[in-house]
């Protein structure tokens, strides 16, 4: 006889492993002299020169998880951002990353879902299923249309907080209604009574009711968790890791969390440099740019001044160079002021109008 290792075991350690490696690797990558971090609010006294680096009040919102964490690092970049080479690189390193967080959380949905739930998750069920989801909820769930999407846009997932407590209460209703339920602890109670052939059809079609809400709270948790993928652990889960005695779940389970904790705080950390360093380069830009424009603007009086001129020369000139008229000719005034006698000649008159032309407007 010989032993052979689980097959969950057997897929799942491996692979953990591997994505364990490829996030050391990319942990690597933060040793760059490029880039550094300092303390916030923390000040820095070096070569006569004091820098204080409170929370900057234009810092993009955190994600919901890094909210109020205030003793985090704060990313320093060259005063003209970082290299084109380093940038892509992280963006690299991000989208892989992305890849593993999303590899390590369903290795931990999966073991989540192969845990049993414990006796004690049922036994601190409401007694309803109306008290499991709350007024609201229950009414949506049990009317005759069902729309799990507008249900959720009806709802407040405005923080994580209120999310995970909606998650909460429609796992709590679908176990509540599930037929494992109903087999250990109602069927219990229906046992001790007497057992009337006239309830036979009453309690099959309550646990035909039974079914349906429960596939109905299970589409809801799905698009649910679709919409947040990154939920943190419900009660339900917490309940399966406290009371799991499977030894094989347990490596699992915490390895691929901690897979996932590091991933997502190393995207966390890179979402930030990025940040950081695309303000740099604005800011950059922009105190290179304005001494330009400034010099721009502070030499549009000095070309007016050199056209206006030319304009009076040019009317200087062209008065000069006109015969003079007889005293039966009309006086033409233009904008600054000055005067010219038309002439008699239809020709030089139509080239006189298309000089003032030019110079009024």
């Amino acid at each position: 006889m010989v032993a052979q290792p689980r097959s969950d075991l057997y897929v799942n350690l491996p692979a953990l492993k591997k994505l364990d490696a490829m996030l050391n690797s990319i942990l690597d990558l933060f040793s760059e002299p490029e880039f550094y971090y300092v303390d916030r609010g923390i000040v820095v006294a070096g070569d006569d020169v004091i820098e204080e680096y409170p929370v900057p009040s234009s810092f993009r919102r955190p994600p919901i998880r890094q909210e109020g964490k205030w003793w985090l690092p704060f990313p320093k970049v060259p005063p003209n951002g970082l290299s084109e080479e380093l940038t892509k690189r992280l963006q690299q390193c991000r989208e892989c990353t992305s890849q593993i967080l999303k590899a390590a959380m369903a290795i931990n949905s999966s073991v989540l879902s192969e845990m049993e739930i414990p006796d004690a998750y049922f036994e601190n069920l409401p007694k309803s299923g109306k008290a499991c989801l709350g007024r609201i909820m229950y009414h949506y769930i049990t009317a005759k249309h069902f729309s799990p999407d507008y249900l959720l846009d009806y709802l407040d997932v405005s923080s994580e907080y209120a999310t995970l407590e909606i998650a909460n209460r429609i796992e709590a209703a679908t176990h509540f209604w599930s037929e494992k339920y109903l087999n250990r602890y109602l069927g219990r109670a229906r046992d001790r009574r007497s057992s009337w052939g006239g309830k036979v059809k009453g309690f099959v079609g309550e646990t035909q009711k039974r079914k349906l809400l429960a596939k109905r709270a299970e589409i809801l948790i799905h698009n649910l968790r679709l919409r947040f993928p990154g939920l943190p652990q419900t009660a339900l889960d917490v309940n399966k890791i406290q009371y799991n005695k499977d030894v094989g779940y347990a490596i699992i389970e915490s390895y691929s969390r901690v897979m996932e904790s590091l991933a997502f705080n190393i995207m966390a950390r890179i979402d930030d440099l990025l940040y950081v360093d695309d303000a740099t380069k604005q800011r950059a830009t922009a105190e290179s740019v304005s001494p330009c424009v400034q010099g721009k603007f502070s030499s549009r009086p000095s070309k007016q001044k050199s056209i206006s001129s030319s304009h009076v020369s040019f009317q200087h000139s062209s008065s000069s160079s006109m015969p003079t008229a007889g005293s039966s000719g009309e006086v033409i005034r233009i904008p600054n002021g000055r005067k010219h006698h038309s002439l008699k000649k239809s020709n030089l008159r139509d080239s006189l109008d298309q000089t003032l032309e030019k110079l009024t407007f």
